[in-house]
Protein backbone atom coordinates (compact mmCIF):
# COMPACT_ATOMS: atom_id res chain seq x y z
CA UNK A 1 0.00 0.00 0.00
CA UNK A 2 1.63 3.15 -1.51
CA UNK A 3 1.67 6.32 1.40
CA UNK A 4 1.09 10.06 0.58
CA UNK A 5 4.04 11.66 2.37
CA UNK A 6 1.80 13.43 4.61
CA UNK A 7 0.53 9.73 5.59
CA UNK A 8 3.94 8.28 5.60
CA UNK A 9 5.23 10.96 8.21
CA UNK A 10 1.74 11.35 10.46
CA UNK A 11 1.83 7.35 11.07
CA UNK A 12 5.52 7.67 11.88
CA UNK A 13 5.09 10.19 13.89
CA UNK A 14 2.09 8.52 15.51
CA UNK A 15 4.56 5.56 16.05
CA UNK A 16 6.85 7.53 17.86
CA UNK A 17 3.61 8.19 19.93
CA UNK A 18 2.56 4.98 20.69
CA UNK A 19 6.18 3.79 21.79
CA UNK A 20 7.16 6.61 24.12
CA UNK A 21 3.22 6.73 26.02
CA UNK A 22 3.92 3.12 27.34
CA UNK A 23 6.10 5.20 29.87
CA UNK A 24 4.79 5.09 33.29
CA UNK A 25 4.60 8.61 33.36
CA UNK A 26 2.65 8.93 30.25
CA UNK A 27 0.81 6.08 31.69
CA UNK A 28 0.13 7.63 34.83
CA UNK A 29 -0.55 11.07 33.54
CA UNK A 30 -3.34 9.02 30.89
CA UNK A 31 -5.15 7.50 34.18
CA UNK A 32 -5.56 11.11 35.47
CA UNK A 33 -7.00 12.02 32.25
CA UNK A 34 -9.10 9.62 30.43
CA UNK A 35 -9.30 7.14 33.31
CA UNK A 36 -7.47 4.28 31.31
CA UNK A 37 -3.91 3.35 30.73
CA UNK A 38 -3.68 2.34 26.45
CA UNK A 39 -1.58 4.45 25.55
CA UNK A 40 -4.13 6.35 24.38
CA UNK A 41 -3.68 9.59 22.08
CA UNK A 42 -7.17 11.00 21.60
CA UNK A 43 -9.27 12.83 23.98
CA UNK A 44 -12.15 9.53 24.65
CA UNK A 45 -12.22 9.48 28.14
CA UNK A 46 -13.70 6.09 29.81
CA UNK A 47 -17.32 7.91 30.82
CA UNK A 48 -17.39 9.17 26.63
CA UNK A 49 -16.48 5.34 25.45
CA UNK A 50 -19.22 3.75 27.79
CA UNK A 51 -21.51 6.37 26.53
CA UNK A 52 -20.60 5.72 22.70
CA UNK A 53 -20.62 1.84 23.59
CA UNK A 54 -24.13 2.29 24.30
CA UNK A 55 -24.60 4.79 21.12
CA UNK A 56 -23.38 2.25 18.95
CA UNK A 57 -25.30 -0.58 20.84
CA UNK A 58 -22.75 -2.92 20.95
CA UNK A 59 -23.52 -6.83 22.33
CA UNK A 60 -21.75 -9.98 21.45
CA UNK A 61 -21.44 -11.45 18.87
CA UNK A 62 -21.14 -7.74 17.38
CA UNK A 63 -18.44 -6.94 14.82
CA UNK A 64 -16.94 -3.64 15.43
CA UNK A 65 -14.29 -1.83 13.05
CA UNK A 66 -12.45 0.80 15.11
CA UNK A 67 -10.56 3.06 12.96
CA UNK A 68 -7.74 4.75 13.81
CA UNK A 69 -7.15 2.28 16.44
CA UNK A 70 -3.54 3.64 18.02
CA UNK A 71 -2.26 1.21 20.83
CA UNK A 72 -6.38 0.00 21.08
CA UNK A 73 -8.32 2.71 22.97
CA UNK A 74 -11.21 2.52 22.98
CA UNK A 75 -11.52 -0.69 20.50
CA UNK A 76 -10.08 -3.24 23.42
CA UNK A 77 -11.85 -1.42 25.89
CA UNK A 78 -15.56 -1.49 24.21
CA UNK A 79 -14.80 -5.50 23.11
CA UNK A 80 -13.81 -5.93 26.93
CA UNK A 81 -17.67 -3.81 27.87
CA UNK A 82 -20.02 -5.58 25.96
CA UNK A 83 -18.31 -8.71 24.62
CA UNK A 84 -18.40 -8.10 20.75
CA UNK A 85 -15.87 -8.77 18.73
CA UNK A 86 -13.07 -6.19 17.17
CA UNK A 87 -11.12 -5.00 14.11
CA UNK A 88 -8.31 -2.76 14.94
CA UNK A 89 -7.14 -0.60 11.98
CA UNK A 90 -4.10 1.90 11.51
CA UNK A 91 -1.17 3.00 9.98
CA UNK A 92 1.71 2.84 12.87
CA UNK A 93 3.06 -0.87 13.19
CA UNK A 94 4.46 -0.13 16.77
CA UNK A 95 0.90 1.11 18.03
CA UNK A 96 -0.84 -2.40 16.42
CA UNK A 97 1.78 -4.36 17.89
CA UNK A 98 1.08 -2.93 21.80
CA UNK A 99 -2.70 -3.27 20.76
CA UNK A 100 -2.25 -7.22 19.94
CA UNK A 101 0.15 -7.11 22.99
CA UNK A 102 -2.56 -5.42 25.47
CA UNK A 103 -5.54 -8.00 23.81
CA UNK A 104 -3.46 -11.16 24.66
CA UNK A 105 -2.95 -9.57 28.69
CA UNK A 106 -6.44 -8.58 28.99
CA UNK A 107 -7.86 -11.89 27.25
CA UNK A 108 -9.17 -10.46 24.27
CA UNK A 109 -6.95 -12.14 21.27
CA UNK A 110 -9.75 -14.07 19.87
CA UNK A 111 -11.76 -11.43 19.71
CA UNK A 112 -9.90 -9.07 18.25
CA UNK A 113 -7.59 -8.36 15.25
CA UNK A 114 -5.16 -5.52 14.02
CA UNK A 115 -4.58 -4.45 10.49
CA UNK A 116 -2.27 -1.82 9.09
CA UNK A 117 -4.28 0.26 6.48
CA UNK A 118 -5.41 3.81 5.51
CA UNK A 119 -8.81 4.42 6.92
CA UNK A 120 -9.33 5.83 3.35
CA UNK A 121 -8.51 2.12 1.76
CA UNK A 122 -10.02 -0.27 3.91
CA UNK A 123 -9.14 -3.89 3.29
CA UNK A 124 -12.17 -5.44 3.79
CA UNK A 125 -15.17 -6.66 2.19
CA UNK A 126 -18.37 -4.87 1.65
CA UNK A 127 -21.03 -4.59 4.14
CA UNK A 128 -18.75 -6.13 6.72
CA UNK A 129 -19.57 -4.39 10.51
CA UNK A 130 -22.27 -3.83 12.79
CA UNK A 131 -20.54 -0.69 13.95
CA UNK A 132 -17.91 1.77 13.64
CA UNK A 133 -16.10 3.89 15.95
CA UNK A 134 -12.87 6.33 15.30
CA UNK A 135 -11.89 8.88 17.52
CA UNK A 136 -10.36 12.15 16.69
CA UNK A 137 -9.44 10.65 12.85
CA UNK A 138 -10.89 12.92 10.62
CA UNK A 139 -9.22 16.01 11.73
CA UNK A 140 -5.34 14.19 11.19
CA UNK A 141 -6.45 13.08 8.17
CA UNK A 142 -6.74 14.92 4.61
CA UNK A 143 -8.99 12.69 2.78
CA UNK A 144 -12.37 13.20 5.26
CA UNK A 145 -14.55 11.85 2.49
CA UNK A 146 -12.81 8.92 1.91
CA UNK A 147 -12.38 7.66 5.37
CA UNK A 148 -16.31 8.19 5.40
CA UNK A 149 -17.35 6.73 1.64
CA UNK A 150 -14.65 3.88 2.59
CA UNK A 151 -16.56 3.02 6.37
CA UNK A 152 -19.92 2.87 4.08
CA UNK A 153 -19.03 0.40 2.31
CA UNK A 154 -17.71 -1.79 4.65
CA UNK A 155 -20.61 -1.04 7.10
CA UNK A 156 -23.60 -3.36 7.00
CA UNK A 157 -26.91 -1.43 6.17
CA UNK A 158 -28.03 -0.08 9.67
CA UNK A 159 -24.86 -0.32 10.94
CA UNK A 160 -24.35 2.49 13.02
CA UNK A 161 -20.46 4.78 13.18
CA UNK A 162 -19.44 7.10 16.03
CA UNK A 163 -16.77 9.43 15.79
CA UNK A 164 -15.37 12.31 17.59
CA UNK A 165 -13.89 15.39 16.00
CA UNK A 166 -11.96 18.76 16.65
CA UNK A 167 -13.21 21.52 14.43
CA UNK A 168 -13.48 24.91 14.16
CA UNK A 169 -16.46 26.55 15.41
CA UNK A 170 -18.41 29.07 12.44
CA UNK A 171 -18.39 32.35 11.57
CA UNK A 172 -14.85 32.94 12.80
CA UNK A 173 -12.96 36.21 11.58
CA UNK A 174 -10.04 35.73 9.14
CA UNK A 175 -7.75 36.27 12.49
CA UNK A 176 -9.47 33.73 14.27
CA UNK A 177 -9.77 30.92 12.32
CA UNK A 178 -5.63 31.41 11.75
CA UNK A 179 -5.51 30.46 15.68
CA UNK A 180 -7.95 27.65 15.16
CA UNK A 181 -5.90 26.58 12.68
CA UNK A 182 -2.31 26.43 14.15
CA UNK A 183 -3.57 25.62 17.73
CA UNK A 184 -5.71 22.42 16.72
CA UNK A 185 -4.94 19.42 14.72
CA UNK A 186 -3.01 19.01 11.31
CA UNK A 187 -5.89 19.03 9.23
CA UNK A 188 -8.38 20.70 11.37
CA UNK A 189 -9.77 22.62 8.44
CA UNK A 190 -12.41 21.85 5.99
CA UNK A 191 -14.23 23.17 3.47
CA UNK A 192 -17.90 21.71 4.32
CA UNK A 193 -19.40 20.52 7.71
CA UNK A 194 -18.99 17.39 8.60
CA UNK A 195 -22.96 16.70 8.47
CA UNK A 196 -22.59 17.75 4.88
CA UNK A 197 -19.84 15.17 4.50
CA UNK A 198 -22.10 12.27 6.14
CA UNK A 199 -24.70 12.89 3.85
CA UNK A 200 -22.29 12.48 0.71
CA UNK A 201 -20.88 9.11 1.63
CA UNK A 202 -24.18 7.15 2.53
CA UNK A 203 -24.57 7.79 5.92
CA UNK A 204 -27.74 9.39 7.67
CA UNK A 205 -26.92 12.06 10.74
CA UNK A 206 -28.24 10.77 14.15
CA UNK A 207 -27.08 12.16 16.94
CA UNK A 208 -24.32 15.43 16.97
CA UNK A 209 -23.55 16.17 20.52
CA UNK A 210 -20.78 19.41 21.37
CA UNK A 211 -18.24 18.06 23.79
CA UNK A 212 -16.71 21.03 23.87
CA UNK A 213 -16.72 21.97 27.79
CA UNK A 214 -15.90 18.48 29.01
CA UNK A 215 -12.76 18.72 26.37
CA UNK A 216 -11.71 21.87 27.26
CA UNK A 217 -11.59 20.50 31.52
CA UNK A 218 -9.90 17.37 30.39
CA UNK A 219 -7.02 19.48 28.73
CA UNK A 220 -6.79 21.26 31.47
CA UNK A 221 -6.46 18.96 33.46
CA UNK A 222 -3.92 17.36 31.16
CA UNK A 223 -1.58 20.69 31.63
CA UNK A 224 -1.76 20.05 34.97
CA UNK A 225 -0.30 17.20 34.95
CA UNK A 226 2.34 17.21 32.89
CA UNK A 227 3.48 20.00 35.13
CA UNK A 228 3.10 18.07 37.94
CA UNK A 229 5.04 15.25 36.16
CA UNK A 230 7.69 17.75 34.09
CA UNK A 231 10.56 15.87 35.31
CA UNK A 232 9.14 12.65 35.09
CA UNK A 233 8.08 13.45 31.17
CA UNK A 234 10.92 15.68 30.07
CA UNK A 235 13.49 12.54 30.71
CA UNK A 236 10.67 10.72 28.47
CA UNK A 237 10.54 13.57 25.45
CA UNK A 238 13.69 15.39 26.28
CA UNK A 239 13.70 18.78 27.33
CA UNK A 240 13.09 20.42 24.79
CA UNK A 241 10.15 18.40 23.39
CA UNK A 242 8.40 18.47 26.15
CA UNK A 243 8.57 22.37 26.49
CA UNK A 244 7.02 22.22 22.98
CA UNK A 245 4.25 19.78 24.40
CA UNK A 246 3.50 22.58 26.88
CA UNK A 247 3.20 25.42 24.50
CA UNK A 248 1.17 23.59 21.97
CA UNK A 249 -1.30 22.28 24.56
CA UNK A 250 -1.38 25.99 26.56
CA UNK A 251 -2.45 26.95 22.93
CA UNK A 252 -4.86 24.57 22.21
CA UNK A 253 -6.69 25.39 25.75
CA UNK A 254 -6.26 29.37 24.76
CA UNK A 255 -7.80 28.57 21.69
CA UNK A 256 -11.01 26.25 23.15
CA UNK A 257 -11.80 28.57 25.95
CA UNK A 258 -11.98 31.28 23.03
CA UNK A 259 -14.40 29.51 21.05
CA UNK A 260 -12.60 29.17 18.30
CA UNK A 261 -12.11 25.32 18.49
CA UNK A 262 -14.60 22.86 19.48
CA UNK A 263 -15.35 19.17 20.04
CA UNK A 264 -18.19 17.00 19.06
CA UNK A 265 -19.42 13.54 18.88
CA UNK A 266 -21.58 12.56 16.01
CA UNK A 267 -23.28 9.40 15.93
CA UNK A 268 -24.56 8.29 11.99
CA UNK A 269 -26.56 5.21 10.32
CA UNK A 270 -25.71 3.77 7.76
CA UNK A 271 -29.03 4.46 4.82
CA UNK A 272 -30.74 1.04 4.06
Amino acid sequence: MALTRELNELACRLGKCAELARSDAMRDLERSVCGCDYGSTSGTTRLEAERIAQLLELRPGAKLLDVGAGSGWPGLYLAQLTGCDVVMVDLPLAALRIARERAAADGLAQRCEAVAADGAALPFRDASFDALNHSEVLCCTPDKLGVLRACRRVARDGARMAFTIIALAPSLADSERRIAIESGPKFVDIEDDYAVLLGQSGWCLQERTDLTAAFLQSMRTELDGMQARADALAEVFGSDEFTERVKRQQAAIAAIDSGFLRRELFVARADR
